[in-house]
């Protein structure tokens, strides 16, 4: 049951992110997916569920395999590496820091892969205000996830 939910929170966000914007960005919602898992579980789950929906995420894309794995699944690790970790005391402003923070990275990371490997999906300068627009879209959500040792 548990990842039935998990499934379907997944779908929604992958719908929703293809129909909304916002100055013409859609925001990044698969990796909250995986900022949540690796805040949440820890980092070995955060990063299954980053792969698993940066899969899914390439898979639907018509691109090549393995960018939105591979920034997705450090979302979810890195997430639990430094804010489940006790290095940081949990406040809702840290979480939305982090998650602007590391909305931001998996751009970065996505862009740069694409680029290397591929193609580079468009201008530096738009480039950088879609990153920056996502950071700002998904920040809002860092203030009502929580760690699961967090009171």
């Amino acid at each position: 049951m548990k990842y039935a939910a998990w499934l379907i929170i997944a779908f929604c966000a992958l719908l929703l992110q293809g129909r909304i914007s916002v100055l013409g960005v859609p925001p990044d919602l698969t990796v909250l997916i995986a900022f949540y898992a690796g805040i949440r579980y820890g980092e070995h789950k955060g990063l299954f569920a980053g792969l698993l929906i940066g899969f899914v995420e390439d898979s639907l894309s018509n691109s090549m395999i393995g960018p939105n794995m591979l920034s997705k699944g450090l979302v979810g690790y890195v997430a639990a590496f430094f804010i489940s970790g006790g290095l940081f005391r949990w406040t809702p402003l840290l979480g939305i820091f982090s998650v602007s923070i590391l909305t931001f990275f998996d751009s970065v990371i996505a862009v740069l892969l694409k680029t290397l490997f591929d193609k580079r999906p468009g201008t530096v300068a738009a480039i950088v205000f879609i990153s920056v627009m996502q950071s700002l879209l998904n920040a809002l959500a860092g203030a009502f996830m929580r760690p699961e040792h967090v009171d």
